[in-house]
């Protein structure tokens, strides 16, 4: 069969056979054992539903042994025999230009050189899942193929629901993760609910389908490394020679040592996991590879001591790394982490001391013990962090649940009034004032055309319109908008594309849409040979409600509130978005966050126009006004500036209290 006709068919009408997992990717380690004897029945009950009865008595043995074996029931059997990558969107077989866009953007999530566990569905983080078993991908793109227009498919937690009637002014796919109910968001409730097969982890843009490989997280890290050092250094020093620690090369955190280099510095990147160091370099993300800490030593000393820009992948533990570099005197500027810590227990983060097959195996045998192992490898982390900090070096959380995790762990990490961390995280001190507050957010695009000349006609607009802008722009944002120019002049050359044909800028809501304006120009006249679609990451101004990340620079009370990313995604629903997505869960763990999605098909038409006006200045104003009557002072710039410029906006904004008032009926 053609890959049309098998995206076509869905589940095929003759039961495949048995395939075998292919031992040289990466999978997804074991899950707990989790699961009551009646749950188990339960759990192969709603497997089998996908199958004919005909099929059941084979299929249950099978689903029950991968359930035995890997936590999960995962359906290999059902994996498609073609090469899952994002094809031209002319290849896809659909009656609608937007749902043939959606099966390219799921495709591309997961391609085996973007996903983290490909066969698994499972893009990054551990656990940031497409869906939950490969039935569901087989449904979904069928029922993409054959959608019309008039209707749109709604997805629970990777199951597709069915294709309702709806309009052409609606969008596409609805796509819900793991929306609980509030009193079950716990760890363990997750490892429960999906193993059942019920509700699934769809962390940021895995869920959504609006990963770009690590691009995405390459250009937010660079901008927050770049922030960082001018925090750190005096203006007239340079990043040359200067020390940026951190770990996690899997994923998402691959991205780490090629902003690295963009922004000038040494990065030192831990990871324990062979396939993933080695799988970064090869791909040409990081530029060394060091397998031993004696040499690790020498060859950071030399890397200090001659200024140089470099990257270097530590095949062990970041813990030792911390440690040694302390007894060895190595001043580092910089230090984070972007281990997968909102997933502790379950592989987001290995413990130091033990190898990363032991890990594993005591993670699935005994996970109170394994539990205990990763506690002691946070205390012991940030009691190293403590010593580098107290001879000056400028640690933030990068909003993976480092400091939730390690306070949980009883590490020594809160400030002296037992509220707050003593280390900031990312947001409160750099993305939230500086990029966050005044609009500026992930805006990213892929060209459908899969050529590479598409994408950089799309620079070179994108270069033109934020030249433009630049040039009555007010000086609280002329920094971020020069980065931004800066890295969209640059992104060619530092070989940014896995996977599809893609690219990420941060951008305000006057960018955003003066951009997607320009390109919707360009593919109506024939310019760019096919739709483009954009999208961003939630990490964004307005899209999520995370207190320990990208609300966390939010001081009314309110950032422990959802309701920001709620209204996001109803609001852009109804402005023109092609499809939208709302999660629990995201890069800081199941439970703590709601975050929010989209994506918008650019096609040449008045309509496209029309949504992309009305949708992007409501997906980034939402947040800014938020952020405003939180008090933020750069959102109560922007808000006005933009009340000024756009006829119908009208946003309340807060009276400011005297201190003073407070102070003398409080003292």
């Amino acid at each position: 069969m053609s890959f049309q006709d098998q995206i076509i068919q869905g589940i095929p009408s003759t039961l495949p056979a048995k395939k075998k997992r292919t031992l040289s990717i990466s999978h997804a380690p074991k899950r707990k054992d989790i699961l009551s004897l009646e749950e188990k029945k339960l759990a192969l009950k709603n497997a089998l539903r996908y199958f004919p009865k005909e099929w059941h008595k084979e299929l249950a043995l099978e689903f029950l042994e991968e359930l035995k074996d890997y936590g999960r029931i995962y359906m290999y059997r059902f994996m498609p025999d073609y090469a899952m990558y994002a094809r031209p969107i002319s290849e896809y077989p659909a009656h609608s230009k937007a749902a043939a866009a959606i099966m390219l953007m799921i495709q591309n999530n997961l391609d085996p050189a973007v996903a983290q566990h490909p066969e698994e569905l499972i893009t990054y983080g551990g656990n940031g899942a497409v869906f939950q078993n490969w039935a569901q991908y087989l449904l979904t793109m069928k029922y993409l193929s054959e959608m019309t227009d008039e209707q749109t498919l709604h997805i629970y937690s990777g199951h597709p629901m069915g294709l309702f009637p709806s309009s052409q002014e609606a969008p596409r796919v609805i796509v819900t993760n793991g929306m609980m109910i509030p009193n079950y968001s716990k760890p363990d409730d997750w490892e429960r609910f999906n193993a059942l097969g019920v509700t699934q982890y769809g962390q940021m843009t895995a869920g959504s389908y609006m990963y770009i490989g690590p691009q995405g997280i390459v250009h937010g890290t660079t901008i927050t490394v770049m922030n960082a050092f001018r925090k750190k250094l005096k203006p007239e020093e340079s990043p040359k020679g200067k020390i940026f620690l951190t770990a996690g090369l899997g994923g998402m955190s691959g991205a780490q040592p090629k902003a690295g280099n963009i922004a000038g510095c040494v990065t030192v990147c831990a990871e324990v996991n062979p396939a993933a160091a080695r799988k970064r370099h090869e791909q040409g993300w990081v530029d060394e590879l060091i397998e031993e800490m004696d040499e690790l030593v020498e060859r950071i000393k030399n890397a200090k001591k001659y200024k140089e820009i470099v990257s270097i992948a530590f095949l062990g533990n970041v813990v030792d790394v911390w440690e040694r570099f302390d007894q060895e005197d190595i001043f580092v500027e910089l230090g984070s982490d972007q281990t997968s810590l909102h997933n502790p227990w379950a592989g987001g983060y290995y413990p130091v001391g033990l190898s990363f097959e032991e890990s594993n195996r005591l993670m699935a045998e005994n996970p109170e013990a394994f539990k205990a192992k990763v506690q002691e490898s946070l205390r012991r982390q940030a009691a190293a962090i403590n010593r580098h900090a107290a001879r000056g070096t400028y640690f933030f959380d990068y909003g993976n649940a480092f400091l939730l995790e390690a306070s949980r762990a009883g590490a020594e990490v809160m400030a002296e009034n037992g509220i707050d961390f003593r280390y900031p995280s990312y947001v409160q001190d750099i993305l939230g004032p500086m990029c966050f507050d005044y609009g500026f957010g992930p805006f990213r695009w892929v060209c459908t055309s899969g050529k590479a000349e598409d994408l950089r006609k799309t620079d070179r607009i994108a270069t033109r319109v934020l030249k433009e802008i630049m040039n009555n722009a007010p000086g609280s944002v002329s920094q971020q908008m020069q980065d931004n120019i800066k890295w969209i002049e640059e992104a060619e050359k530092n070989n940014l594309v896995v996977g599809s044909q893609a690219r990420i800028l941060y951008a305000d809501a006057e960018g955003r849409s003066k951009i997607a304006a320009a390109f919707n120009q360009s593919i109506s006249n024939g310019e760019i040979s096919a739709p483009i679609v954009l999208g961003r990451d939630h990490h964004d101004v307005s899209g999520t409600d995370s207190p320990y990340r990208e609300t966390s620079n939010i001081y009314d009370g309110s950032r422990y509130t959802a309701d920001m990313a709620i209204h996001n995604v109803i609001g852009d629903s109804f402005r023109g978005a092609t499809w939208v997505s709302i999660h629990n869960g995201g890069g800081v763990g199941w439970g703590e966050v709601i975050n929010g999605g989209f994506g918008l098909v650019l096609d040449g038409s008045e309509k496209a126009e029309k949504s992309l006006k009305s949708m992007l200045f409501y997906d980034v104003n939402n947040g800014i006004a938020r952020r405003a009557w939180a008090r933020n002072p750069g959102s109560i710039e922007a808000i006005q500036r933009e009340m000024k410029r756009t006829p119908g906006l009208k946003v309340s904004v807060p009276n400011l209290v005297d201190e003073e008032v407070l102070r003398n009926i409080l003292p």
